[in-house]
């Protein structure tokens, strides 16, 4: 769905204010994924696009590698310093690296906010030959049930706005894989990089009604809702869940994109 820049740039701005929720609800990446980053690194330097609240970052850390955080929303930038992470606070395509050069540049569910032309600039000139660039996405889609329900609320609360949660698995799937091929050709067109790979992994996460209510507070599309839009949403989801048992369990896929500096 297309967004006017306005709008973008409110969406893009908009998760600072949770950064709390965001951090508790948001699922960490897949373990094979993980290790299949700090293999493709030759070696521990990282700078992460768009750290948010460190999910990502801790991970790598944990994992032994040195990671550097850049991240434009001073709000997410102070959360995560408070759990480790060490963090720099600009947007990517702008930041000054100060000369120095990494093994990896990696981005968890962020390059779509980054400037396709000028972040793959940026990441090219702090990467060291044979470095990794590897950007990630969650793909998820809630039950028939609770996609309907997203539907009709959204018809009845918010009919006007474009941009919405709550589609299916297959659309989500079906969006996101193109937008990583489309990911795929814009790098392969900078004549930088090589060697381009895709990775997936599959899992489930089961989410209680509160439990997933919490987690759509964080999602970039209620930054164009007013609150009593919000409430109107949430209460038409929250119904429907209760209708089905009160629990779910959500498909997930994160797809990542991997090529090498040349």
């Amino acid at each position: 769905m297309t967004v006017d820049k306005e709008a973008a740039e409110r969406l893009a701005i908009s998760f600072g204010a949770e950064a709390a929720r965001y951090d508790r609800t948001r699922p960490a990446y897949p373990g094979a994924l993980i290790a299949k980053l700090v293999a493709a690194s030759p070696g521990p330097r990282v700078a992460e696009v768009g750290c948010g609240t460190g999910v990502l970052s801790r991970q790598l850390q944990a994992a032994g590698l040195d990671v550097l955080g850049v991240e434009h929303d001073e709000r997410m930038a102070e959360f995560a310093r408070a759990t480790g992470v060490t963090v720099e606070v600009a947007k990517f395509e702008t930041w000054d690296s100060a000369g120095r050069e990494f093994d990896a540049v990696v981005a968890g569910q962020s390059w779509h906010w980054v400037d396709a032309e000028a972040g793959l600039a940026q990441a090219a000139r702090v990467l060291r030959p044979g470095g990794v660039f590897v950007a990630l996405w969650h793909v998820f889609g809630t039950p028939e049930p609770i996609s309907e329900a997203f539907v009709a609320a959204y018809d009845k609360v918010a009919p006007q706005v474009p941009y919405r949660v709550g589609h299916s698995y297959d659309e989500a799937f079906k969006s996101y894989q193109e937008g990583c091929v489309r990911t795929a050709d814009a790098i392969a067109r900078t004549g930088e990089f090589s060697d381009a790979e895709q990775w997936s992994a599959d899992w489930e996460q089961t989410f209680t009604t509160a439990e997933f209510l919490d987690l759509t507070l964080t999602m970039s599309p209620m930054a164009l809702l007013s609150s009593e839009q919000i409430t109107g949403l949430t209460s038409g989801i929250g119904s429907a869940i209760d209708a089905i048992g009160g629990r779910f369990t959500m498909r997930y896929r994160t797809l990542a994109v991997a090529v090498t500096r040349n």
